[in-house]
């Protein structure tokens, strides 16, 4: 059969890419049926039969005989003496099955028809791609090292599927190379184009859940639930975890004796220090356990109302702030985002009359400002005054002439 070598080619794409007989051949219909619409300006009266695994395809079309000289369509109708050639004893009103060669439809045709039959059965590959991982999104995943690029590294995974670590999913201390094996979790997978991508992520929340379902028999029997994740990828993640069975310790169970249990996923995450804490449906005891290793004399609650959020004042000795806080606003930003609520940190047990609050001072310094400082525990004019410079700059997201400014208009106002 002439058709016998373009077939071929398909079924060995088939057998390479694993296409189901059924698919291949509903493609294959697919493509020439618009060939067929193109050439003859419909496909309504063709029938397609495909047998891709011996390479046949046979095309017939079916046309009613009518008078001569009285056909009005040539590719539905055909005249008496055209369907006496065919079949002598043929009549008007009956159908005729006409077989179509490939070179009837002209040589252009063919190889658009084999361009278009290839980019329909890569597409299908790429689709069943997509959905496969779609289905995979959260999901841990390893794949190897394949090449490294300035904002990337590409992997493969076993089966040859390329998978993309962009630097912003990357952890700040990873450092891999060709060959090496890479954990994390499918954040997206997306069709661009006809071309699924598919984004591997270290730094999400969810690959440290991931991580202890793997690493902690109990968590992954659903004997522990993990109940928030707060993460600042590399340097520190809080994790809360609780037990329906009184008798297991979920936190102990997840540390493990002398941090046994925990060290492989630390050392996963590149040293991240992982806080983990009993979770409780008492948000002051919650709050208090997400600021540990800072301790809390007292505690206001103001819980969310019309565009306000959530807020906690959270009360602890002059000591004990800095715990709080934490380096560069780290403790205090994780447990905000572990217990859903804004934390403001304030002195308990302190009182100065020549001290001033810094919300006394919002007609000279934006509000967003002074939020800044208080975010580290720094709620009156003295306790921003009585900070170095450069200390202030690494502990908050201001400029050192923003600090400077407002160190000048508070002390401006103790000269006075």
């Amino acid at each position: 059969m002439e058709n016998i070598d373009l077939i071929n080619s398909f079924s060995e794409f088939k057998d390479d890419k694993n296409i189901d007989r059924v698919m291949l051949m509903s493609i294959l219909e697919e493509v020439f049926r618009a060939a067929l619409k193109r050439k003859y300006g419909s496909d309504d009266n063709f029938d397609i039969i495909v047998n891709p695994d011996k390479g046949d395809l046979e095309i017939w079309r079916n046309r009613t005989v009518v008078e001569d000289e009285m056909s009005e369509d040539d590719n539905e109708e055909i005249e008496l003496s055209e369907a006496r050639k065919i079949e002598p004893d043929f009549e008007v009103g009956e159908e005729v099955s006409e077989e179509i060669k490939l070179h009837q439809l002209g040589r252009r045709a063919i190889l658009a028809l084999r361009q278009n039959l290839i980019s329909k059965l890569y597409e299908h590959d790429s689709t069943i791609l997509y959905k496969k991982f779609k289905e995979l999104e959260g999901d841990l995943y390893s794949a190897e090292v394949h090449h490294i690029k300035h904002n990337a590294i590409i992997l493969l995974d076993d089966e040859g599927n390329e998978l993309v670590l962009p630097k912003s999913e990357q952890i700040r201390s990873d450092f891999f190379k060709k060959g090496d094996s890479v954990r994390g979790i499918i954040k997206t997978a997306e069709l661009r184009g006809n071309k699924p991508v598919i984004i591997l992520s270290r730094t999400a929340p969810e690959f440290l859940t991931k991580l202890f379902e793997q690493e902690i028999p109990e968590v992954f029997d659903g004997l522990i639930t993990i109940e928030g994740v707060a993460r600042i990828p590399g340097e520190k993640a809080k994790i809360a975890v609780d037990s329906y069975d009184d008798r297991i310790d979920p936190v102990g169970a997840c540390v493990g004796i002398k941090g046994s249990r925990i060290h492989g996923i630390v050392r996963e995450l590149g040293n991240e220090n992982i806080d983990v804490v009993n979770y409780t449906k008492n948000t002051q005891l919650y709050i208090s356990r997400a600021l540990s290793p800072a301790k809390v004399v007292k505690m206001d609650i103001f819980e969310a109302e019309g565009d306000k959020k959530a807020k906690a004042e959270v009360y602890l000795r002059p000591e004990e702030v800095s715990k709080a806080i934490g380096r560069n606003g780290v403790n205090i930003r994780l447990a905000t985002q572990l217990t859903g609520y804004e934390i403001d940190v304030l002195r308990d047990g302190v009182e100065d009359d020549e001290d001033v609050e810094l919300t006394e001072f919002s007609d000279e310094i934006e509000s967003w400002i002074i939020d800044e400082f208080k975010s580290i525990g720094l709620d009156t004019a003295k306790s921003v005054i009585d900070k170095d410079v450069n200390e202030l700059v690494s502990r908050t997201d201001l400029e050192e002439e923003t600090i400077v400014e407002v160190q000048r208009i508070l002390k401006e106002e103790f000269d006075s």
